[in-house]
């Protein structure tokens, strides 16, 4: 991940209301046609069944995209960005946790994409503390030219699925990358035990609050328009 981005998704995130907790059921997919809510613009946002839903073009060098929406859990981006490197944005619905690790009995989530065969992206969690001061990203399919922040760490089955992990700094933030072993279109990510591997086994954070879990797609380039479709979302947490 450029550093860059952790300024951007930072402001956004200040700007952004707090949410309900509570996990919310994906509905199934619908055409962008039928959407409640689209948006082109470069920071579109709306808060849907208790997630924020964002186009975020942050990257230098960014073509054109839009977002569209069915709920909170069902949506959708159109994006036609060059064939250059570095990440131009990260769509993404956003759900506020905001219970530090200690306090949380459960903390996971299930997904349904759609995503190119061509490209150059990430579909990824993107899960931040309050104090913005650690990213924990969740890599669950990737294709193109596209690689983590960081030095590895070796392998690791935990949460689901069996990961490659990455530390790094972007000179704003730690940033702890898990890239799973193989691309998945959908499954359930069991994050807690993630958390609590970082914090207890690692030792490279302590009790933090948790604040947003997002997920979307990092997007470096998709020449001539590509779709990425969330089919389905939950985020829960007890």
């Amino acid at each position: 991940m450029a550093p860059s981005s952790t300024l951007s998704r930072i402001t956004k995130a200040l700007l952004a209301p707090a949410l309900a907790l509570g996990a919310t059921v994906g509905l199934a997919s619908a055409p962008a046609s039928a959407a409640v809510w689209n948006s082109c613009d470069q920071w579109g946002s709306t808060t849907l069944d208790g997630y924020t839903l964002y186009n975020d073009i942050w990257g230098s060098g960014a073509g054109s995209q839009c977002i569209w929406a069915n709920s909170g859990t069902n949506w959708g981006v159109w994006a036609d960005h060059p064939n250059t490197g570095g990440i131009k944005a990260y769509p993404n619905a956003k759900k506020v946790i905001n219970k530090s690790i200690t306090s949380l009995g459960s903390l996971s989530s299930s997904y349904n994409v759609t995503v190119p065969s061509s490209g150059a992206y990430n579909t990824s969690y993107d899960i931040w503390d309050t104090a913005y001061d650690y990213e924990i990203m969740l890599w669950v399919n990737k294709t193109g030219a596209v690689g983590p922040l960081g030095t590895s760490q070796g392998t690791l089955t935990l949460g689901g699925s069996t990961w490659t992990v990455y530390k790094g700094n972007n000179g704003a933030n730690d940033v702890f990358s898990f890239v799973r072993s193989s691309n998945s279109s959908s499954g359930t990510v069991t994050i807690l035990p993630i958390l609590k591997w970082i914090k207890d086994t690692k030792g490279w954070f302590g009790n933090v609050t948790i604040g947003d879990v997002q997920f979307g797609y990092e997007i470096t380039s998709s020449s001539g328009g590509l779709n990425f479709v969330t089919n389905s979302l939950t985020v829960s947490s007890s």
